[in-house]
Parts: structure tokens; C-alpha cells; sequence
């Protein structure tokens, strides 16, 4: 690994901690706390494909006619990922993309599924974020997680998406919350089977094989570049910054559900 990824990871070790130790994990006691930490979980789930998508667009010819564009490496790299998070397979074999796996999952256990399924149609119609925001009703923690990540895609620099992707998404689920899905998979083993699949899918896929190829990815991109390193570790931090804001959302409206069963 290069000195330059190196010191990305020395300097967010601290938030990373932040994400792996967030209170939101041990809030979670019941199927009910999931539902709700599914209902914010999706836009981060959402807005990774759109992340994706970008860097594709950047590194790769994705318009008629064709013509070879950037590195090899680099169109190898990321068109590996893209086909592993576009169109995974689900338990049954099914292809399905990651997303797309997730709704299955929120579905299955009984999480509201309106506020994303009224974001993306009215996103898709009209093309405007915010009319999109209020009309689902988006959470702000939410609603301001995704303008951070499109304010990333819009900036058209594939160095700085390169690096969001890679240090701002891979490998955040700790241990903790696995044996709490765990626990609550042996009580309602109908209702969380596919979130445990993808779970379990996104640590063997996302948090190994791609998280290699992302890091290479990075390094490429941003070669021996110094301000593109400096720009890279800047928003690496803010998005995870931004990570832990989600989950200070997730948390207020699981323990305010408590409060209220309480009262």
C-alpha cells in the first residue's frame, strides 16, 4: 500500500472508530429499532450506486460511439465493481442489485418503505432534488447525507468520488451490529433472513475483494499528485463525517420510540 493511502487511513482512523463505536448499534434491541435504522440506512445504499455510477461515467466511454478512454486499468477496475454492486445475485440466485436486495430486505421485516420509493419517482419525474426531499419526506440527517455525496459526484473529479467510495463506504459494519442482527435472526428468522444475506454479502463482496480494488483504484487516480492526495483526504473525512450525522439521526428516532413506548 502507498504512503499516500496509508496516511488517508491514519487520518480517519478516528472517525472511523466513531462509525464502528456509534451508540446507534447498541440502541438496536428489537426488529422494530432495525426498521428504523433500515429507514435512514437506504439513502446511504442509494446514493453508493449513484456514486458508482459517476465514477463509471468518468473512467469509462459510456456513450455511442466509443472510443477508449482513461486507463485500462482503471476501466477494468471500476467496471468490476459496477457489475458486482449493479447485479449481484440474491439468496435464490436471483440478480439483483445491491439496492435493490436492501428494499427486498426492508420489505420482508416490515420497514417503511414510502419515504425512498416517493424520493426516487419523484427524483426520476422531475429531476429535482429538493421537491424530491420534501415531497417524500425525506430525514434531514438523511436528505443532508445525499447532497454531501451528489455535491462529490457534481464536482466531476474522479479522484475525490475515487476516495469517498472507497474510504467513506467500505468496510464501517462492526462485529457488534452482526451479532445483534444475529440475535434478533434467531427470534424472526421470516423477517431478517435478507437483511442477513445482505449483510453477509456486503462484508464478503464490499468489504474484501472490492475494497482492493477500490484502493488501487484511488491510488491510481490520483497518482503522484500531491494536491489531488490533500483534496482526497479533506472529503474522505467530511464524508465520514457525514456518516456519523446519519447515524445521530437513526439514533434520535430510535430512542424516541423508546420514549414514547416508555411514556
Amino acid at each position: 500500500m502507498s504512503a499516500q493511502l496509508e496516511q488517508i487511513q491514519k487520518a480517519i482512523a478516528p472517525l472511523r472508530a466513531q462509525i464502528i463505536n456509534h451508540k446507534v448499534y447498541g440502541a438496536i434491541k428489537e426488529i422494530e429499532d432495525l426498521k428504523i435504522f433500515m429507514q435512514y440506512h437506504i439513502y446511504a445504499v442509494w446514493d453508493f450506486m449513484s456514486l458508482l455510477k459517476s465514477l463509471q461515467q468518468n473512467l469509462t466511454c459510456t456513450s455511442v460511439p466509443w472510443f477508449p478512454t482513461g486507463s485500462a486499468d482503471t476501466r477494468y477496475l471500476i467496471n468490476e465493481i459496477v457489475a458486482g454492486e449493479e447485479s449481484d445475485v440474491d439468496s435464490y440466485g436471483v440478480r439483483k442489485s445491491h439496492f435493490e436486495l436492501y428494499l427486498d430486505a426492508m420489505l420482508q421485516c416490515g420497514a417503511d418503505t414510502t419515504s425512498i420509493e416517493k424520493f426516487i419517482a419523484t427524483l426520476k419525474e422531475t429531476g429535482n432534488f429538493n421537491t424530491a426531499f420534501q415531497l417524500a419526506e425525506v430525514p434531514t440527517a438523511a436528505r443532508e447525507f445525499v447532497d454531501f455525496t451528489f455535491q462529490v459526484i457534481n464536482s466531476n473529479k474522479s479522484h475525490l468520488q475515487s476516495a469517498v467510495f472507497t474510504f467513506g463506504r467500505e468496510d464501517l459494519i462492526p462485529g457488534m451490529f452482526i451479532s445483534i442482527v444475529n440475535d434478533i435472526h434467531q427470534n424472526f428468522p421470516e423477517s431478517i433472513s435478507i437483511f442477513k444475506y445482505y449483510l453477509e454479502r456486503h462484508i464478503e463482496v464490499d468489504g474484501d475483494h472490492h475494497s482492493h480494488l477500490a484502493l488501487e483504484m484511488t491510488a491510481k487516480l490520483c497518482g503522484d499528485d500531491e494536491q489531488s492526495w490533500k483534496e482526497a483526504q479533506e472529503q474522505t473525512i467530511a464524508s465520514l463525517q457525514q456518516r456519523i450525522q446519519l447515524w445521530d439521526g437513526a439514533y434520535n428516532d430510535i430512542m424516541a420510540k423508546v420514549n414514547v413506548a416508555v411514556g
